[in-house]
């Protein structure tokens, strides 16, 4: 694996995961308690003994700049690297990022003076666990110029996806980018020729493209330079491939989600508290880095906690929690109930003085005050909730903005910014 380069693209502006981007790149929302979803990728790359690793960002880059600094760093007697690609006007470039192809495209002068002799192409927000030796492997294999990672589909999902139909052989023949009616139908293929049962197959009669692909060296730099108006792999650069290039598929039948909704995003956490979830993060195979932070462990007095996770570093007096994901450093103070909601936690302790001089001037403390009870919401990295305060959407919109409040409401989820404040007795 030495001569294959990972890059991972990382510079969406992710609308869909607003407002947990409101301050951040998508690939640095924290996810499982202590880890950001940039950690998955990067860590399926180390695990498979892929140490060259570039992430090209865009947008609200600057807490993902700090992780990638502080985290992967190879030792200096390796020719491993996990480095930032930050989207940058030149003569020749002038413009931003136009796609997932033409991010790429505008780093090829890099890319193409390196030795690798393919190129692993992933996403920065997809939660899975893979050995990416097995896919490059699978590539060579069948000497191919592309390979697709896929997996079976449900009708369901479907149309949010690129499809693709192959041959016999595993040759891909036909790339739709997310289809909708009639021509979603016609992607519908016999599943159990990818060693599905009959049944799974009627489950799931599609192939979806995970976003996952390895390219050869030369083929990507051609196919890049060759339609300088092609800017995203899925929509152009893969359907444009089938007819002149060997372009393959590599089954991938395990957990995979992909975390662009704040639905998803949700769902995604939530599932992990189960018994035995479909991902985990206690793999002693193929663990999943994140930045060493030396926290002490979490300390809880007189507490009822039940299904659920709870990262170092906590503080929680005579809480009850229920189904839920409690991130780094979080406060909560006695008397508040947490029932099937994310607390992302806080960067930073706030000493007993800070704390008496945030109340001094109208301020809650960061984390929970006193007997408030949140359920179905979000709270991010060091909000201020007050005491007394009911998180429970009562009102029941599923879509709603109030930044004016310190809050909004997805997928019928009650999402507290960053840094936000809700005042004591606040009821929403």
């Amino acid at each position: 694996m030495n001569q294959v380069i990972a890059v991972i693209l990382g510079g969406g502006r992710g609308t869909r995961l607003y407002p947990l981007t409101k301050r951040r790149a998508k690939p640095a929302v924290p996810i499982g308690g202590k880890y950001r979803l940039i950690d998955i990728p990067v860590s399926n790359c180390i695990n498979s003994n892929i140490q060259k690793i570039y992430i090209l960002t865009q947008f609200n880059s600057a807490s993902l700049n700090r992780h990638i600094a502080r985290t992967y760093q190879f030792s200096s007697f390796s020719d491993g690297f996990c480095e930032i690609l930050a989207a940058q006007q030149t003569d020749e470039s002038p413009d931003w990022f136009q796609g997932t192809a033409d991010a790429v495209r505008q780093y090829l002068w890099l890319l193409e003076s390196s030795r690798a002799s393919e190129y692993l192409i992933l996403s920065g927000d997809h939660l899975y666990r893979m050995d990416y030796s097995l896919f490059v492997q699978r590539h060579r294999e069948t000497s191919a110029d592309v390979t697709i990672a896929v997996l079976p589909c449900d009708h369901e999902r479907a149309s949010d996806f690129g499809l693709v139909k192959i041959d016999p052989a595993g040759r891909v023949i036909q790339f739709t980018e997310k289809p909708k009616g009639a021509e979603l139908e016609r992607m519908r293929v016999d599943t159990t020729a990818l060693g599905l049962s009959e049944v799974e197959a009627r489950r799931r009669p599609y192939i979806a493209s995970m976003g996952i692909y390895v390219f050869r060296h030369d083929v990507m730099l051609k196919l890049l330079r060759e339609a300088p108006h092609h800017t995203d792999f899925g929509k152009e650069i893969l359907p444009a491939a089938l007819q002149d290039y060997n372009v393959q598929a590599y089954l991938f039948d395990d957990y995979w989600e992909d975390i662009g909704t704040i639905g998803a995003f949700y769902d995604a956490n939530l599932a992990l508290t189960s018994d035995a979830p479909s991902f985990d993060f206690y793999s002693p195979t193929a663990p999943v880095y994140t930045r060493p932070r030396y926290l002490p462990p979490s300390h809880l007095t007189d507490c009822e906690v039940a299904q659920s996770i709870i990262a170092e570093g906590c503080i929680i007096r005579q809480a009850r929690i229920f189904h839920s994901v409690l991130g780094l450093r979080s406060y909560i103070d006695a008397g508040v109930r947490i029932e099937d909601s994310l607390v992302m936690g806080a960067d930073y302790y706030e000493s007993d003085a800070q704390r008496s001089e945030a109340l001094t001037r109208g301020l809650p403390p960061v984390g929970i005050g006193e007997r408030s009870v949140i359920q179905k919401a979000i709270i991010d990295k060091n909000a201020r909730i007050g005491t007394d305060v009911q998180i429970l959407n009562k009102e029941r919109p599923q879509e709603a903005d109030y930044p004016e409040r310190g809050y909004y409401i997805r997928n019928g989820i009650v999402i507290v910014p960053k840094d936000s404040q809700i005042p004591d007795g606040a009821v929403i």
